[in-house]
């Protein structure tokens, strides 16, 4: 590594011209990535998971799913996954004037883009950022495979516990009550003929 290599910040991503949503940016560890808009299989994933947390939420109050926030860890991590939940407590406190959160989410959610370099992002390099900075559960998800890896944190760090598949059901110690068959969370019928 470069000793004064070029280090990416938040005050940059405020001053980069915008794209009309195109493209995603994010910095981890001071590096900028830039990925194209997700596919629609991926989105529809996004919003499947989302409304699970979302309904379960809603029954016990103890918190609230977010889709795509932008999440600043420090000034050199900004990311933005695909579904967020947090807990009233750590959110009541955890929101900057312009709606970002600035602490780590209980639990995020990212869904495999297609690609050696995204997968690589969510499994390695994202998985040591949310293990750095707190985050208690972290979902891997893979519309391509219909599967769901879940790491828990365990002795400090994010730990894979299970892989879970099509007729599996999810549930967490970390939302009480909260079951879902995974094959219900890739359930993307309507967007079934775009290439998937």
């Amino acid at each position: 590594m470069v000793a004064n290599a070029l280090r990416w910040t938040t005050r940059d991503l405020d001053a980069m011209p915008d794209d009309g949503g195109w493209k995603r940016h994010e910095i981890i560890d001071g590096e900028l990535y830039a990925t194209r808009a997700p596919h629609i299989r991926h989105q529809g994933t996004g919003g499947n998971i989302h409304f699970e947390l979302e309904s379960w939420s809603r029954q016990t109050g103890l918190g609230t799913p977010f889709q795509t926030p932008g999440v600043i860890l420090t000034p050199k991590d900004a990311v933005i996954p695909d579904v967020v939940w947090i807990s009233k407590g750590r959110l009541a406190n955890g929101i900057d004037d312009a709606g970002h959160l600035m602490i780590a989410p209980e639990l995020v959610v990212e869904i495999l883009s297609a690609g050696e370099l995204n997968e690589q992002r969510d499994k390695e390099v994202k998985l040591k950022l949310y293990s750095r900075h707190g985050v208690q559960e972290y979902w891997i998800a893979s519309w391509q495979r219909q599967s769901l890896e879940v790491y828990r944190r365990s002795e400090a760090q994010l730990q894979r516990v299970a892989t879970l598949l099509e007729d599996d059901v999810l549930t967490s110690p970390l939302l009480p009550g909260f079951a879902t068959p995974v094959a219900q969370l890739f359930n993307t019928s309507q967007t079934s003929e775009l290439g998937g």
